[in-house]
């Protein structure tokens, strides 16, 4: 039976050489995908990114960092954005959530026919002027193999990216996940030789999800033969800081030109949070409050 709460669990080796990050994104998919109300196909595009970027997110530092988590591919499900918060909690949209394609030659959810080719990004905001920017190719759109080479790539740290979401007959996800395996700076060659071995013979992280297998279990397979110790454990969820106040002032903060557009209009202005389908309608006088007392304010701290 799947958890009503998704959970990150973390683990390393007594001798530090590796971490593991395991994931039970299964709730937060299911949220994920009823607010956007995917097809099958998008629901595996759009879980995986958001299993990826919440795994990604959660070994950043400090609580106001965020890490942003973009697929451009030029495939039917177009771009895919997920956000992340350091603790792993994550929100996320795609262009095309309505894709639906054939299964693939494997008989699975085609997430690489659905994304294509083209670039996977890697946001990491840390509180600096400019945000630190990563990038690498999109070697199959399966966005495991993608996460796998972004870190060969652009981070050179060896890692393991597996990812999964399994869909039922009803369009319900029942089980989502996946785990990031790294290794760090001066790992032995027996251990990744262990690693390499306990990897090929592991089943899929979604199936073992599924299965009902926990994720100390599958941590557990991952490490066979090497000490390690689970160093932390957290739930997180799909969540969104939207605000009504947010986006009032950036209405206000519109050049004036589409102001007075707005003005002429005469109508109230309805905007939407793309990643929770929240609605949010302004009327003008507002707007125009908003604006005014914008200016009032940096009159008097000048």
């Amino acid at each position: 039976m799947s958890r009503e709460i998704s959970v990150i669990k973390r683990a390393i080796t007594t001798d530090g050489s590796v971490r593991v990050v395991f994931c039970d994104s299964t709730a937060i998919v299911r949220r994920a995908c009823g607010i956007h109300n995917t097809a099958k196909t998008a629901t595996a595009v759009l879980g995986r990114c958001l299993t990826a970027a919440s795994m990604m997110g959660s070994l950043l530092k400090d609580e106001g960092d965020s890490l942003t988590l973009r697929v451009d591919g030029d495939g039917p499900a177009g771009t895919v954005v997920c956000v992340s918060d350091y603790k792993g909690n994550v929100r996320g949209y795609m262009d095309e959530p309505k894709v639906e394609l054939p299964p693939n030659a494997a008989g699975k959810l085609d997430v690489g026919g659905a994304v294509g080719k083209g670039q996977l990004y890697v946001i990491r905001d840390l509180g600096l002027k400019e945000p630190y920017v990563g990038a690498s190719p999109l070697v199959s759109g399966e966005i495991g193999d993608d996460v796998t080479n972004y870190y060969a790539v652009s981070e050179q740290t060896p890692t393991v990216c597996a990812l999964g979401v399994r869909v039922g007959t009803d369009n319900v996800c029942f089980a989502a996940g996946g785990y990031l395996l790294q290794l760090m700076p001066g790992a032995d060659e027996s251990v990744i030789d262990v690693i390499e071995k306990n990897v090929g013979g592991i089943k899929s992280v979604s199936s073992l999800i599924a299965d009902g297998v926990t994720g100390e279990e599958i941590i557990g397979r991952l490490l066979s033969g090497i000490p390690f110790e689970m160093f932390d454990e957290f739930d997180i969820g799909y969540v969104c800081p939207c605000a009504r106040e947010r986006y009032l002032t950036a209405l206000a903060s519109l050049r004036q030109s589409d102001l007075d557009e707005l003005v002429r209009a005469g109508e109230p202005v309805e905007t939407g949070c793309m990643f929770c389908g929240k609605k949010y309608v302004f009327e003008i006088d507002e707007i125009l409050a908003e604006r005014a007392n914008g200016k009032k304010e940096g009159e008097e701290n000048e």
